[in-house]
């Protein structure tokens, strides 16, 4: 189920970046995605990934940047929202 639910996120957003950042499909797209994520590593699990103190920084500015597409702002939340999620998985020893 979670890996399904994460597919259609992707889709949904890749769609709705294609349809020129429709904020409906970008939101429904997140919304699938993050509940896909929580249904695959579990909520405990998806809580410590976004709460830690070394990625507060990108996990803020990732959703951040959901809240913002929700609020119908599709640009720039899609662009807090990259910005986060390139700070969220670079892998820095």
């Amino acid at each position: 189920i979670g890996v399904g639910l994460v597919g259609f996120g992707l889709f949904f957003i890749l769609f709705g970046i294609l349809l020129y950042f429709d904020s409906v499909l970008l939101a429904f797209g997140n919304i699938l995605f993050l509940s896909g994520l929580v249904f695959i590593i579990g909520i405990k699990r998806t809580f410590t990934f976004f709460f830690q103190r070394s990625k507060m920084k990108g996990s803020s500015f990732f959703l951040g940047g959901v809240i913002i597409v929700l609020m119908r702002w599709p640009l720039l939340g899609m662009l807090l929202e990259a910005y986060g999620f390139i700070n969220l998985f670079r892998f820095i020893p």
